[in-house]
């Protein structure tokens, strides 16, 4: 049985809560400020900016050299992280683990750490996992295609004013707000 995370907070008459209430959420101007810290301190320390596409295209030269180390190093695309055998040392795995760790400290500390498939009312919750997998492999293609993510386009790309980026950002605002129409019934 799946259900929400309202659920959890808001139970019905004669049933008890299970989660507590959540903390409010951090000031996001401050935390803003904060990630642009953490975007400077990535320049200073590795001489680039922040994206998460890089760990992921390492991890798949470690596939790759499990099959075949030849290939892996020869290939166009693989020998960028291969890293001469160790692609599983390149600092944007780093990134996302510490990524997923900072997100986890930050969910147990503001008690919103739950099993739960958020969704709308008339959504199955089959049908929210489906379409959560379909956009984000369409999310994960364009990030190949656009040779990053959100994070090293709209951070890195825009905090340099690169101009391809600042597209990018406008082309992302602008889907998003022609799909909403689509998709609302999802969440409504």
């Amino acid at each position: 049985m799946t259900h929400t995370i309202a659920q959890d907070r808001f139970p019905a008459a004669g049933q008890a809560s299970v989660a507590a209430i959540p903390k409010p959420y951090w000031n996001p101007y401050a935390v803003g400020f904060l990630l642009g810290l953490v975007l400077l301190a990535t320049y200073v320390v590795t001489g680039r900016g922040l994206g998460a596409t890089g760990g992921y295209s390492a991890v798949a030269a470690q596939f790759a050299g499990l099959f075949s180390p030849e290939h892996a190093a020869a290939n166009a695309v693989h020998a960028k992280y291969w890293n001469d055998g160790a692609p599983l040392a390149s600092w944007t795995l780093f990134l996302l683990a510490g990524a997923f760790i900072g997100a986890l400290a930050s969910g147990l500390q503001g008690q919103r750490v739950c099993w739960s498939i958020e969704k709308g009312p008339q959504a199955s919750a089959e049908r929210r996992l489906a379409l959560a997998f379909a956009g984000g492999f369409i999310a994960a293609y364009g990030a190949k295609i656009a040779k990053g993510c959100t994070s090293g386009q709209a951070l890195t790309g825009g905090s340099i004013l690169n101009v391809g980026s600042l597209v990018f950002m406008v082309a992302v605002f602008a889907a998003a707000y022609g799909l909403a129409w689509f998709v609302r019934k999802e969440w409504l």
